[in-house]
């Protein structure tokens, strides 16, 4: 039997994203967000909810652009730490060691070390509660080499992004591999 819980922000998995932009004097900032996730193919866009309190919010109205850099298991302490600090009080590259990389094709940074970075272009602003949604057309993707798989397409067990639940505050590895998309329910079509 089922337990109802209420309305609650559960969704598996959650992704952990640094989004990357500049503020009004350009100094780089980053903050994670794990409300966001792609949103459309063609465009490729993704979406990310941020709070209007957060530093970045205002950047992101100003400058329109934003980048998402994931972090891989071994930055699991920078990736928590950037969302635990306000970049208004804190120079969060400075803090961790990290370092902002200047975006190729949009003005904004991207977190060098983080294996997977997507150059985004606000293209939507919704107004949803507490948060507010950026759409953002993804303009380019960039992958270490050394995580790509014998077909140069990202291989998650290289990249080993990891995930966070909202509800218990806890950070999860990728698990492991369960069949192939668009394959394994074949055997029920009728």
């Amino acid at each position: 039997m089922k337990r109802t819980l209420g309305a609650r922000p559960i969704l598996f998995p959650t992704p952990v994203l640094a989004v990357g932009t500049y503020d009004k004097d350009g100094k780089p900032n980053v903050m994670i967000v794990a409300w966001g996730g792609i949103c459309c193919s063609q465009p490729p866009s993704v979406a990310i909810s941020v709070r209007k309190a957060t530093y970045t919010y205002s950047s992101l109205m100003e400058k329109r652009v934003f980048t998402i850099s994931i972090p891989s298991e071994e930055h699991l302490k920078e990736a928590d730490y950037f969302g635990i600090v306000s970049g208004r009080q804190e120079d969060k590259f400075q803090a961790t060691g990290l370092t902002p990389e200047r975006a190729e094709h949009i003005d904004a940074p991207y977190v060098k070390e983080f294996p997977v970075v997507l150059e985004c272009r606000v293209t939507h602003i919704t107004e949803i509660g507490l948060h507010t949604q950026f759409i953002g057309e993804i303009v380019d993707v960039k992958v270490e080499e050394d995580k790509l798989d014998e077909n140069k397409r990202p291989d998650i067990e290289k990249i080993k992004p990891f995930f966070f639940v909202p509800e218990t505050r806890l950070y999860y590895a990728t698990g492991r591999f369960l069949g192939k998309a668009f394959q394994a329910g074949k055997e029920l079509k009728k």
